[in-house]
Formats: structure tokens, C-alpha cells, sequence
């Protein structure tokens, strides 16, 4: 079993998910403005259930997953970031890349938390599996989550249909 990191930012701790957060983590996959541009519906408390098992499951067979955003000042769960491995059937394809995600709650957009958590998740992602490519999909509409993936230094090389959607490849 791998060891799950808690990583530190001036602002953030970045931790593995504990079951106390699962109220926290199904709000945030429950609110609209958040699932728009992700899935398009809101999730069920069950599918969300679902969403937090995937999370250690990831850990425990591929090493990497995504992680708690806690803001240090509040102690609150604001949201969420890291990697995973969907399998996903699509074309180009990215399986076999780090695929970088994220999610905040709307009362933390526009503070600057998801370039502080991405970053420091980049920073570990490059020291525990270097050369490995990291990846993400994002919308075409979604202009907050397009700018943060460019200030990462990612950039478009594809376009491909999504479960009915289009979305843009970034390396």
C-alpha cells in the first residue's frame, strides 16, 4: 500500500480524504456550478460515495490520486486535486498518463487556491514518477479551469468528443 502525502502550501494542506470529510465531498460533487463544465449533473450522495472509494482505490493501485484541499486558516475542506488513471475511451488517448484534476468549492474560486494546489501536486508528481506525462481534459467553455492549466504550463494538442461533449487534450 502506498503512503498517501500530505503536502503544504502557504495557504493549504493537501491530505488524504478521511471518511469525516465524505459531508464535504458530496456537497462539493452535489453543487451545479461546480459539475458544469466536469460532468454536467449534479452527483448523488451514492455516486459521490463511489467518487471517495475511487480516490483510495487509486492510491492503493496506482500510487497516485487525488487529495483533500483544506484551507489552513479556516481548517475547512474546499475542495479537491490530484491525478488518476480513468481508463478513459477516448481518442487521442491518455491512459498511461498522470491526469491532473480539481475541483473547488465556489466560495474558493478566484482566491488563486487551484494553482497553489496544483502546483505543489506537479512538484511531487515530477520527484515520485519522473518523466511520466501529465495530462488533464478540460472544457473549451471552461475559461477559470483553462487559465489555471496554462499558468501550469499546459498546453492544447487535441480536441476529441467526450461523452458527448468536447473537450480539449493539455500536456
Amino acid at each position: 500500500m502506498t503512503d498517501i502525502p500530505t503536502l503544504e502550501t502557504e495557504r493549504l494542506t493537501l491530505r488524504p480524504h478521511r471518511l469525516d470529510d465524505f459531508s464535504a465531498h458530496a456537497a462539493l460533487w452535489a453543487d451545479e456550478d461546480v459539475v458544469r463544465f466536469i460532468t454536467g449533473a449534479p452527483s448523488t450522495r451514492e455516486q459521490s460515495w463511489s467518487r471517495m472509494l475511487r480516490i483510495a482505490g487509486m492510491w492503493h493501485h496506482m500510487g497516485f490520486g487525488f487529495l483533500a484541499i483544506v484551507e489552513k486558516d479556516s481548517g475547512q475542506f474546499i475542495g479537491e486535486a490530484g491525478f488518476l488513471e480513468a481508463r478513459r475511451e477516448m481518442e487521442p488517448s491518455i491512459e498511461g498518463t498522470m491526469e491532473l484534476g480539481w475541483a473547488l468549492m465556489p466560495s474558493a474560486h478566484g482566491r488563486g487556491y487551484a494553482t497553489e494546489a496544483l502546483t505543489a501536486l506537479i512538484g511531487w508528481a515530477e520527484a515520485h514518477f519522473p518523466g511520466r506525462p501529465m495530462t488533464c481534459i478540460i472544457s473549451p467553455e471552461n475559461h477559470p479551469s483553462l487559465r489555471v492549466a496554462a499558468k501550469l504550463g499546459f498546453r492544447e494538442t487535441a480536441r476529441t468528443e467526450y461523452n458527448g461533449a468536447i473537450i480539449q487534450f493539455l500536456r
